[in-house]
């Protein structure tokens, strides 16, 4: 059984003393904010009056948001590690209600600023030194004039934050606190345990029969489920056709692309590109483990069975620390010392204990270190995982110490790109130290994990987003039947006649949160795709390629994606690099086929 909260060992959990010492002082600062909301207010109506005006205005929201994400994120992330504790709900929801107050009260600003004409806007900064620091800002909230509405529309929108957010709100609380699995028994009548931070493990487990059983299990409880989680996505989803329609965008996907100044074209490039190209190497991967494993058919569900069952070593978090650490060199001193910082002063929750919410993440308040949630389970996976959380952690330490909180971060097509390169370089690095071939296929095996997560479950994932957004703005009711008829589409679409989906294929839509984040998941591959070109010229170039990625890291977000790629040596503005990192997941696979 899990553990509960209060029974984890201290070393397991990060420390969230960075943000608060105290409740008291989180309760203390949660007050003080909701009252000095007027430090900015005080310039409704004066916003566009002077170039010092607008500076002020300017400095005084930005310090009030890096105030209130400390707020907001001390009660997240105790929310994240115990879903089922009722003080850390309603701190959660207190949190919520202030960001929807602060940023109603603060819509103004925007709609203020629209008021002015560029001209006006180039004459201030050329007047104010301190607002050059604001132009990529600026200009951002100028191109948006065509879809912003009128400041009383914006100003309610912004009040129904709260409400607005509600779906993603009451996915995570029903997953973490009310969603109870069954435990399920092998043959041998050992009775196994289950939950969702537990399935990954079943998951990749070399037991065909404990791996299809837990899938059979886990599809069990979610398909009792299905409709309710139908009904909160189709939520998040109608929400998003609304606001699309009411500031004028075609569909809901230029809205979505629009946030993150991503072209269509750049969009539909990574999903068609990859679906198409990577799906024969993939299938060729099926066969192999289907032949490896002496498997009758290939299900659903094994597809993540271990290819070498007899080779997976345990590794403590020591040990895959000290693999991070060692990789992560050629990235030079300053980047080190952040790395070792992590690992070593509490940043990573490891805990497997009750309420605590599944999957990795990394939370970066500004001003505070980060904080990165995982379960540890000794395994290299884990290890890869460590090693993309500290890759988000890394990028918004250095974005935060050179630049504002205006700027600190990119578009979401870049994010994910400072994790993977973080996977890249533990994976060459561990190749390079290696003359084992038992162990060089083993990291073979593990990269492949990188690649199967970003560019089949998270593409698929994408790919799940574009059709259901297509169908919503027809007017098309999303339903769980809908869902689960689409998922099982795209995936036998995708993998063809050499696997056969099971029960839990058709709900996959349930698992991932990302689907109330806009259109999240398909940045994962564009990220990956952008690390992939980097990691090689680092490795061919050495430091002049480390130079340039470490000078996009610290960008934050002054640039728009394209630039800031570009600025690391990857010109995504074709399909070209998405072609040769499919091409090297193909030679990945000719390694692992000449192997067996």
């Amino acid at each position: 059984m899990a553990l509960l909260r209060s029974e984890v060992p201290v070393e397991q959990t990060w420390n969230l003393q960075g943000l608060f010492e105290t409740d008291e002082a989180w309760e203390r600062e949660l007050s003080s904010v909701e009252i000095d909301i007027q430090t900015v207010t005080q310039f409704k109506g004066t916003v566009g009056k002077s170039a010092k005006n607008l500076l002020d205005c300017l400095l005084a929201k930005d310090a009030l948001h890096e105030r209130v994400m400390r707020v907001v994120s001390y009660a997240d992330l105790h929310m994240s590690v115990d879903g089922t504790n009722s003080v850390y709900q309603t701190n959660a929801a207190r949190a919520a209600s202030l960001v929807s107050s602060v940023s109603a009260s603060m819509s103004f600003i925007k709609s203020e600023l629209l008021a002015l004409d560029s001209e006006t806007i180039q004459t201030y900064i050329k007047e104010e030194q301190g607002l050059q620091e604001f132009i990529k800002t600026l200009s951002d909230i100028l191109e948006a004039k065509e879809y912003t509405l009128s400041p009383d529309a914006e100003e309610v929108l912004a009040a129904f934050g709260e409400v607005m957010d509600s779906p993603y709100m009451i996915y995570q609380r029903s997953k973490t606190s009310d969603m109870q699995f069954s435990a399920f028994k092998t043959d041998d009548d050992i009775e196994h345990p289950l939950s969702f931070n537990s399935f990954p493990k079943y998951e990749d487990s070399p037991d065909t029969e404990l791996r299809r059983k837990a899938s059979a299990a886990f599809a069990e409880t979610l398909d009792k489920y299905k409709n309710t989680y139908a009904a909160t996505l189709a939520t998040e989803v109608k929400k998003q056709v609304i606001e699309a329609r009411l500031r004028g965008y075609e569909s809901v996907t230029d809205m979505l692309l629009d946030e993150q100044q991503v072209t269509k074209e750049m969009y539909h490039n990574q999903l068609h590109t990859i679906q198409t190209e990577l799906a024969p190497h993939m299938r060729r991967l099926a066969k192999l483990k289907q032949r490896v494993l002496g498997l009758e058919k290939m299900y659903y569900s094994d597809l993540k069975a271990p290819l070498d069952p007899d080779f997976d070593p345990e590794v403590t978090y020591e040990e895959a620390s000290r693999y991070v650490l060692d990789a992560i060199q050629v990235m030079g001193p300053e980047y080190s010392k952040i790395m070792e910082e992590g690992i070593h002063n509490r940043w990573v929750d490891l805990a497997d204990n009750v309420g605590k919410r599944s999957g990795a993440f990394c939370s970066s308040p500004y001003g505070a270190h980060p904080y990165i949630l995982m379960t540890w389970n000794n395994s290299m996976r884990n290890t890869f995982t460590l090693a993309h959380e500290l890759g988000h952690a890394g990028h918004f330490v250095l974005a935060g110490r050179n630049q504002r909180i205006s700027n600190n971060r990119p578009s979401r097509y870049f994010i994910e790109a400072p994790s993977t390169m973080n996977e890249m370089l533990l994976s060459r690095h561990i190749l390079s130290q290696s003359n084992d071939e038992q162990m060089k296929r083993w990291v073979i095996l593990q990269s492949l994990g990188t690649y199967y997560h970003n560019f089949v479950t998270h593409i698929l994932e994408g790919e799940l987003q574009r059709r259901i957004y297509e169908l919503a703005d027809k007017g098309t009711p999303i339903t769980a039947k809908l869902l689960c008829e689409q998922k099982t589409e795209l995936l036998s679409t995708f993998w063809g006649d050499d696997v056969v989906m099971d029960e839990l294929a058709a709900l996959t839509w349930m698992r991932q949160p990302h689907y109330y984040m806009g259109l999240y998941p398909y940045t994962y591959s564009a990220g990956l795709t952008a690390s992939t070109a980097a990691s090689q010229m680092i490795q061919e170039e050495g430091q002049p390629a480390v130079d340039r990625w470490l000078s996009a890291l610290k960008a934050g977000g002054t640039l728009k994606p394209l630039e800031l790629m570009k600025l690391a040596g990857v010109d995504m503005s074709t399909p070209e690099p998405i072609k040769k990192a499919v091409a090297y997941v193909g030679s990945l696979v000719d390694e692992l086929e000449r192997s067996f």
